[in-house]
């Protein structure tokens, strides 16, 4: 069953494509304390969970049975990541668990816009991931058919790992041909997301951020998160 809290069902509505929003990754949190490592971030503006099958991906993280019991304590909205095989089936199921956006692998669907389509006619918002060595300019063809692109800037898989330079020219062909198009089209970067990198994505075009290790590690991951936010402010255009 979805998620029945306020914070899971009435996303912020926000407006405006360039609005940065911080979604602070769950894969760097302590899993011996989920549901305190949750109220360690009520002030993220989503909670970006990654799933992992030890398939699509080496790791493994958490399963549908526990994501859907976080989402009870998830103080915003839900983004969850699938880095697993088979998504055209397991996406839906997520969804019904609770997210309030489910991304998918591009390279892992046998029928993306479908199961973009889908995922829109049950109320939640579809993402599609490119891994690094990924073209973009496919997807760019599609781009009224999603409500997020996901620029991995790590191989995906691991936590911890330093941000990718050369995804700076990919996000920035995704939101030139985003702002060419009209549309209202998140882009998120996935991956080494810091201090120090957070200004070169939002100059890019990101607007959405993933930060595990910046924000988890920080004594005052609240505090890392406002900081991050003030940083990509600096730089959106």
């Amino acid at each position: 069953m979805p998620c029945s809290l306020p914070s899971c069902v009435d996303p912020p509505d926000y407006s405006g494509a360039m609005t940065v929003r911080i979604a602070p990754s769950f894969l760097t949190a302590d899993f011996g304390h989920l549901a305190d490592e949750l109220a360690r971030i009520d002030q993220a503006d989503w909670v970006h969970f990654d799933i992992m099958d030890g398939h699509f991906v080496p790791s493994m993280t958490i399963g549908l049975p526990v994501f859907e019991q976080l989402c009870r304590y998830a103080p915003a909205p839900k983004d969850a990541h699938l880095m697993i095989e088979n998504p055209d089936h397991w996406a839906p199921r997520y969804a019904e668990a609770g997210a309030d956006s489910v991304t998918f692998h591009i390279e892992a669907s046998k029928a993306p816009i479908r199961l973009a389509r889908e995922l829109r006619a049950m109320g939640v918002r579809a993402g599609v991931a490119l891994r690094p060595a990924t073209p973009v300019e496919p997807v760019l063809d599609l781009l009224e058919e999603f409500d997020m692109i996901l620029i991995m800037t790590v191989e995906p898989g691991f936590g911890g790992q330093s941000f990718i330079e050369a995804m700076l020219p990919k996000i920035a062909r995704t939101r030139a041909a985003i702002k060419a198009a009209g549309l209202d089209v998140w882009v998120q970067a996935d991956g080494g997301i810091s201090r120090e990198t957070i200004g070169r994505a939002a100059e890019a075009g990101v607007n959405m951020f993933v930060a595990g290790s910046a924000v988890y590690n920080a004594d005052d991951a609240n505090e890392e998160i406002e900081i991050l936010r003030q940083l990509a402010m600096k730089h959106a255009h």
